[in-house]
């Protein structure tokens, strides 16, 4: 569970490993040679030998798991689609994120919890968003170090941005409105991982995209 010899000693586990981005980020670990716990639920426990499969209801052994890392990558989250098979925002974005946050205080080792929030979620509208603003406050007054992310529109696998979204974003120079990559967008939760930077930092439009690395960049802002 340590990164490889040219990075600095981060242990993670990572909650959202069978999500878009979450596999994007499984991929990048693979290729860098980094050493991560995915968590799974139980019905995912056959897609990866070294996932950790288990509900994060379970509170002993979440913070079993997490015993002796230092970094939680908080992943998780749902769309309405899947509100039909019983995720909430409730349960998926605001809930697992308390579990979380909880497992790694009684943990004792984690320094570092990085959140994939939302754009927009400083100025909540709307059920989606308030859910991923309640989340950000969670982790803020956990009272242990923070990253958090606020992407604007993925494009991926399952994930398209607005038709006209990057041109428009590039035209206004509103970059925090500009379409990435899920690829982009796991490179720079890496990074930050790595490094254990931008600690209690909001990163969003320019501030995220300074962490995208360059051989990562789809054309986003330099």
């Amino acid at each position: 569970m340590s990164c490889g010899a040219d990075e600095p000693a981060t242990q993670a586990v990572h909650a959202g490993a069978t999500g878009v981005t979450g596999q994007a980020l499984v991929k990048l670990c693979d290729a860098r040679g980094v050493a991560i716990v995915p968590h799974v639920r139980p019905r995912h426990a056959a897609t990866d030998p070294r996932a950790a499969a288990f509900e994060l209801t379970d509170a002993e052994a979440l913070t079993k798991v997490l015993r002796g890392c230092t970094t939680v990558m908080q992943l998780i989250g749902t769309m309405r689609k899947r509100f039909a098979a019983g995720d909430t925002y409730e349960s998926s974005d605001i809930g697992t994120t308390r579990l979380l946050v909880e497992a790694a205080t009684r943990a004792r080792t984690i320094d570092h919890i990085v959140l994939l929030g939302s754009v927009g979620a400083g100025k909540p509208r709307g059920a989606y968003l308030r859910a991923k603003a309640e989340a950000e406050r969670i982790v803020r007054e956990s009272g242990l170090p923070f990253t958090i992310f606020r992407p604007s529109f993925l494009s991926g696998p399952g994930r398209r941005p607005p038709p006209g979204a990057g041109a428009l974003s590039r035209v206004l120079g509103l970059t925090r409105w500009q379409p990435i990559t899920v690829v982009e967008l796991a490179s720079a939760l890496l990074q930050v991982a790595i490094e254990r930077a931008a600690l209690g930092q909001v990163l969003e439009g320019d501030a995220l995209w300074q962490w995208v690395p360059a051989e990562q960049s789809a054309g986003g802002p330099a």
